[in-house]
């Protein structure tokens, strides 16, 4: 495996560096103050009865709440990290249940320079359950700062002051 570093320059990256998070248990309360904070009450999530009854069996974590612990868990150095710019292409594959323990493997796909002092770098992250098995996985871009001083144009030349007669 090639590690990442989190606390690498933007110009030490490359594709192909990995990394995998800790893992973190989804409660019956994460699930209930995601409902209360975003007001997804969906039955689902929500309604015990009426759960029992769904393709499930049982609540199960909102997709979002898996979304937002992934992003907690990657270890971002906010030195070097400096936004997350976009998650995309986020597919659910499994439900996550209330005793499930999520974490997140990912890899860097690309790297491009966004400007003097800055790059985009792409990871697709899966994350998985305690028995390894995709529950989710994403396309997240975030920008990464960079070491390299940008080329300075040199200040002009300053001359003194000449009259010009009129």
């Amino acid at each position: 495996m090639n590690p990442l570093d989190w606390t690498a320059a933007f110009e030490d990256l490359e594709p192909g560096q990995q990394f995998e998070t800790r893992g973190r248990t989804v409660t019956e309360a994460d699930v209930v103050a995601f409902a209360a904070l975003t007001g997804d009450w969906h039955p689902q999530h929500a309604d015990a009865h009426w759960a029992a009854s769904s393709p499930f069996g049982e609540r199960i974590a909102h997709g979002m709440l898996v979304v937002s612990f992934a992003a907690g868990l990657v270890p971002f150095d906010p030195e070097r990290v400096l936004a997350l710019r976009s998650v995309r292409d986020a597919v659910f594959k499994r439900p996550v249940r209330f005793g499930d323990t999520v974490r997140v493997r990912g890899r860097v796909d690309e790297c491009r320079a966004a400007g003097d002092d800055a790059g985009l770098v792409t990871c697709a992250w899966s994350v998985v359950n305690q028995r390894d098995e995709l529950v989710c996985r994403a396309r997240v871009e975030v920008l990464w700062r960079c070491d390299a001083s940008p080329e300075l144009e040199p200040e002009p030349v300053v001359h003194e002051f000449i009259p010009i007669p009129l």
